[in-house]
């Protein structure tokens, strides 16, 4: 079960659900071996990497989407802006459509990128008053309130087998030490249907570097599931029920384009008569439609008892745990009139504080997922309970240790950022180490 915080107000009552979590536990632990597992067989296909940044400023442009023309197959740039992109080859002379919130959508043949430092430019776009010939409703919250509902006539009505890339990231200030990925199969049940999407653990692979973990092992509860639920459309009851909705003012910022459609763009934050904390960030609806296209959003963890209760599930009797921040985002995407899940991440930052030691310790814990190809599932399969992942998973003790680059063969993934590529690189020197000493076997 996922935890539950029960918010009074003069009024009433409601349900808050709060998706992540994570164990602090006491205890060191030695770097896992490396993950041994059948190779797959060399796939026909082109890499492509590069970056995404604005023409005026060359600027990276973080979560900017890339998807092949006419196919479902799409990745996204990481927070440096960087992707990679795998391609079979008779698609190789297809097109790339490149989107970003706020820019014009970019169209490139396939056939004018080469294998490696590709730089795509992206244009802002300005939205000029006369353009705007859909006329701005008056009650923002009405607009929110009619575009959950359309959630049947907007998005995927169909049972849908999606293939996606995970991460989660554990730092310590700003350097890396816990890294886990996987690639998942989403058995995605229609959006009017009340039935949990189910989560199959294809691939996984960790690597953790605990002497930098002051004999710590930090742990995320929840894996692919903690992502998976940041998709308000599906799972509105995790931010705006039917209940808790009444308890947020809703106002209109200025509007923007994307994708060459007028997206209205809406700020929401918790009532000032309410205490216990909820959220507040903004929301991205399509005008015509009616149909959110990204939200991004934080928890309120401004009382940071109750927030430290949400959270920690077990800790050090010499530790006092305190969040200092708690963030999301989820982007959707659009496939002929329908729209789906694509992106989402979650950031949760903290800080530990020991007694009878002068310095804190900061950690930030981050996960994101992006779909990277999807097929509608005719037959409505679903897997049996042994199969699927529970909401409890944790992550890195399924997956054991960083494996060749091959490992994920023609799959697509986030480009690494150059931190984590470094982290990668030193404890896979490290084991070689051990290895030349009679420790672990590397592939």
């Amino acid at each position: 079960m996922l935890p539950q915080f029960s918010i009074n107000s003069k009024k009433s009552r409601v349900t808050v659900f709060f998706i992540l979590l994570f164990a602090l536990v006491i205890g060191s632990e030695k770097s896992s071996a490396f993950f041994q597992d059948d190779i797959q067989e060399e796939a026909d296909y082109v890499l492509f990497k590069g970056e995404v940044v604005d023409s005026d400023n060359r600027k990276p442009l973080v979560f900017a989407s890339l998807m092949v023309e006419n196919t479902n197959i799409s990745t996204i740039t990481n927070t440096e802006g960087e992707f990679s992109l795998k391609v079979p080859e008779e698609m190789a002379n297809a097109n790339i459509i490149v989107a970003f919130l706020g820019y014009k959508t970019k169209t490139i043949p396939l056939a004018q990128l080469k294998d490696g430092n590709n730089r795509i430019t992206m244009d802002i776009s300005i939205t000029e008053l006369s353009e705007i010939n859909v006329s701005v409703p008056k009650d923002a919250e009405a607009l929110v309130r009619e575009t959950l509902k359309k959630k049947g006539e907007n998005y995927f009505d169909d049972p849908t087998l999606m293939t996606a890339f995970y991460r989660e990231t554990i730092k310590k200030r700003r350097k890396n030490v816990s890294l886990s990925e996987a690639v998942v199969n989403i058995y995605k049940t229609p959006y009017t249907s009340l039935k949990q999407d189910g989560v199959k653990l294809y691939k996984a692979r960790k690597s953790t570097d605990y002497d930098k973990l002051d004999t710590i092992a930090l742990k995320l509860q929840g894996g692919p599931f903690n992502a998976l639920f940041v998709d308000i459309m599906k799972y509105p009851e995790y931010i705006f029920s039917n209940e808790s909705i009444g308890y947020y003012d809703f106002r209109f910022d200025r509007s923007t384009r994307v994708n060459d459609r007028l997206i209205y763009v809406i700020d929401f934050s918790q009532k000032p008569y309410i205490a216990d904390p909820l959220y507040k960030g903004k929301l991205y609806i399509d005008a015509e439609n009616k149909i959110l296209t990204s939200a991004i959003y934080s928890l309120n963890i401004t009382d940071k008892e109750t927030a430290s209760r949400l959270f920690v599930r077990r800790k050090p009797a010499n530790a006092r745990v305190w969040p200092n921040e708690v963030a999301y985002r989820v982007d959707y995407r659009e496939k002929n009139g329908r729209w789906y899940y694509g992106y989402s991440n979650v950031l949760l930052e903290f800080k530990v504080d020991w007694d009878r030691r002068l310095f804190n310790s900061v950690y930030t814990m981050t996960c994101e997922m992006a779909v990277t190809d999807w097929k509608k599932n005719m037959a409505a399969d679903y897997p049996k309970l042994k199969d699927r992942i529970k909401t409890s998973i944790i992550l890195s003790d399924e997956a054991i240790g960083f494996a060749d680059p091959d490992f994920w063969g023609e799959y697509n993934i986030i480009e690494p950022e150059k931190s984590i590529e470094s982290a990668i690189k030193k404890i896979q020197r490290q084991l070689r180490r051990a290895n030349s000493s009679g420790g672990a076997s590397i592939p």
